[in-house]
């Protein structure tokens, strides 16, 4: 049961959803990021850099054991997740933004996500017999990440129409394919979740928390809009904790490696949530001009 699902079940899922988010995409969504490159830029340098420098920071201060450090490492290098998009749209951010963000990542993720994988695995160094994501492993993460997303886009640019209509249902379709197939990789693995699930929780918590608070306070500190920080918040702050699941138990084979992503994906959702709503109440009462009118 575990094995179809790791093997099979889980990278159709993400499958399904960056088809789903390819669906969405045009050409036009990556050259708009020439239109506000100063507000990319910084989102880029928070996701790329600072981010993974301080997760590597809380992973030395909490003292993991080194599979879930570089599960660790391994979330912090994975690109935002489609539900940044929703996230702001419920609290008000600049969705061309998010979209754009989201599309620039999930290319620039091919390249990032093995090489802080590889640096974290050398590092901490989890595995006796594995150097890590090799050349080949690497080609199967540009499969998984970037082939579905070229192929929605591919559609979209020749049946825009079928596009439109497609979106909803395949967005409905990943959402419950990917809660049965985590259900069941959970459900074929509780014990393992359960007794790493304390030692995880305060880490993915404090991790979220700033990650949000990062991708919000830099922008608004080096001046970018309050919607277009909102914007970076959840694109920085929510991650593509799905990518990481399947990177571990697909690509590298690695259930133990995949915990933190998947308490991370649990917990996150209530941690953005809240942290939306302080953002929110912040826009309306401070920065009014900033609100889109109703």
């Amino acid at each position: 049961m575990g094995s179809a699902l790791t093997t099979i079940g889980l990278p159709v899922a993400l499958g399904i959803i960056m088809l789903g988010l390819g669906l969405s995409l045009t050409l036009a969504d990556f050259r708009r990021v020439l239109k506000q490159p100063k507000a990319v830029l910084i989102a880029l340098l928070c996701q790329l850099v600072v981010l993974p420098a301080l997760c590597f920071g809380l992973v030395v201060l909490f003292q993991l054991p080194p599979v879930l450090a570089v599960g660790m490492m391994m979330l912090a290098a994975s690109p935002g997740g489609t539900t940044a998009n929703l996230y702001s749209h419920l609290f008000r951010g600049d969705i061309a933004l998010n979209i754009s963000l989201t599309a620039v990542n999930s290319v620039i993720a091919v390249i990032t996500l093995p090489v802080i994988t590889n640096l974290a695995i050398m590092y901490f160094q989890p595995f006796d017999d594995q150097l890590g994501l090799q050349w080949s492993k690497a080609l199967e993460v540009f499969a998984i990440v970037l082939l579905p997303v070229a192929l929605g886009m591919l559609i979209r640019r020749l049946w825009p129409r079928f596009a439109d209509g497609m979106d909803r249902p395949v967005r409905i379709a990943s959402i419950i394919i990917l809660i049965v197939v985590i259900a069941g990789a959970v459900a074929s693995n509780w014990a393992l979740l359960v007794d790493n699930f304390a030692r995880l929780a305060l880490i993915t918590i404090v991790f979220c928390l700033i990650s949000l608070a990062l991708g919000y306070l830099v922008p608004r500190l080096l001046r970018i809009g309050r919607r277009q920080a909102i914007a970076t918040s959840f694109e920085i702050g929510i991650h593509n904790a799905t990518l990481a699941i399947v990177i571990a138990q697909s690509v590298l084979g690695s259930v133990e490696l995949s915990l933190p992503a998947a308490v991370y994906g649990v917990l996150m959702f209530f941690i953005a949530f809240g942290f939306g709503f302080l953002i929110r109440d912040r826009s309306l009462s401070r920065d009014p001009a900033q609100a889109p009118a109703s």
